[in-house]
């Protein structure tokens, strides 16, 4: 699995995506949804850098 990524489309919208092995957009999460969720929810998994919608913000 890849690190997100934090791509600007457009002025004013950023993104985090995550790409496939032949480097095409896997997933994609608007940025304010992805903090706001991230505020909303205390997980349980510790995850390394890069991977933080998979879980904990901590390094493993």
């Amino acid at each position: 699995m890849t690190k997100r990524e934090l791509i600007t489309p457009n002025e004013g919208d950023s993104r985090y995506v995550r790409r496939d092995e032949k480097g095409r957009f896997d997933e994609q999460d608007d940025v304010g949804r992805s903090l706001k969720q991230d505020r909303a929810r205390k997980a349980e998994t510790e995850v390394e850098s890069g991977h933080g919608d998979r879980g904990d913000q901590r390094k493993k």
